[in-house]
């Protein structure tokens, strides 16, 4: 059992981007693939209650100077998080295939 144990907290975004993702593989793909897809991530989201500080920085956030947030991955998805005390926040998650460089600035600097 590790000695920290963080509390996981998906921000209303990343619930969003959730329902985005499980909406576009369910109505593209199939609704099974889609339950696969959303359960491996809430495996990866629910991970991050032991050693957050695994994750690595986002190469588009580091590249303009913000260690902030890290990140973790299943697939494709690519899932974005804050560590602020004990809690981690997850603020995105995406596919990353799309322009995530964009997509970062326009979440997470509000730009």
């Amino acid at each position: 059992m590790p000695e920290k144990c963080y509390e996981v907290l998906l921000t209303k975004s990343a619930e969003q981007d959730l329902e985005a993702l499980y909406d576009y593989i369910a109505e593209f793909d199939s609704e099974a693939n889609a339950d696969h897809v959303l359960d491996e991530l809430m495996e990866v989201v629910s991970n991050l209650t032991a050693y957050p500080e695994r994750g690595s920085y986002p190469k588009e956030l580091s590249a303009v100077g913000i260690q902030e947030y890290r990140q973790t991955f299943f697939k494709t998805y690519r899932v974005i998080y804050r560590i602020t005390g004990q809690a981690v926040y997850i603020v995105l998650i995406a596919d990353g295939r799309r322009d995530m460089q964009s997509l970062l600035v326009r979440r997470l600097l509000g730009a």
